[in-house]
């Protein structure tokens, strides 16, 4: 958790001087996966996020390497929920150049109490493989997430 205060505290900085802004931190380091994912957040008007972004780096040798470490921004953010005290966002990336379909997808479902926003993540990956195997290979994991809402 650490690592996400330090990560935000230049960006927090930034927004806290605006009252009507704030901003989220996800971050999950296991066997499996490591992840950060951060973003502003407007307060009011439905809570739109600004600025998403975050890296996923999944450590199964069986992934492909394209598949294993990506970026995602605002266009990942499939669905974001904020609200009585949980956090929940499926973010979702599709593999780019001319290689069969495949892509990444992190759901985290938090829930807050006295120690934060803490709950799981779950992460599917998909490769298409190629023509031979049309039903392609998955790859899922899932573990423990914590965030934090400012």
């Amino acid at each position: 958790m650490r690592r996400i205060t330090i990560a935000l505290l230049p960006f927090l900085v930034l927004v806290t001087g605006a009252q009507a802004s704030g901003g989220f931190g996800c971050d999950a380091k296991d066997e499996n996966v490591e992840f950060l994912f951060e973003s502003g957040v407007t307060r009011g008007m439905g809570s739109p996020v600004f600025n998403f972004r975050g890296t996923v780096e999944i450590k199964a040798k069986e992934v492909a390497d394209d598949l294993r470490n990506m970026e995602f921004d605002g266009a990942h953010l499939a669905q974001y929920w904020s609200e009585d005290g949980q956090l929940n966002l499926v973010i979702y990336r599709e593999r780019e150049g001319d290689k069969p379909h495949g892509y990444v997808q992190v759901v985290i479902r938090t829930k807050g109490d006295e120690e934060g926003l803490n709950g799981g993540y779950e992460l599917t990956v998909f490769d298409g493989v190629d023509d031979a195997t049309p039903e392609g290979k998955s790859y899922t994991a899932s573990g423990k997430v914590e965030c934090i809402m400012e």
